[in-house]
């Protein structure tokens, strides 16, 4: 193993446990705001899938993050967007 995908291995490591770690707080934040700030005039099943939504799209925010940071990563390293294509 190269020096270099080593270090790029270790970069992919802390962002998932970043990302699993950040994942968790919000899932914690947003329980704590559901039950601090029920809404009113609506059942259960509403609020179960608001927060639902919500824990979604953050996850899909981060990973849309990480992807743009892995291409950038890519582009620097090797020049290409997609190494191995051409």
């Amino acid at each position: 193993m190269s020096p270099l995908s080593g270090f790029l291995a270790v970069i992919v490591l802390f962002t998932a446990i970043l990302i699993a770690y950040l994942t968790k707080q919000f899932q914690n934040e947003n329980l704590n705001y559901l039950t601090s700030n029920p809404m009113t005039n609506s059942t259960t099943k509403v609020k179960t899938i608001e927060k639902e939504k919500f824990v979604a799209e953050t996850l899909n925010g981060r990973f849309a993050m990480l992807g743009l940071i892995a291409a950038v990563g890519a582009y620097l390293t090797t020049g290409q967007i997609i190494p191995g294509f051409v």
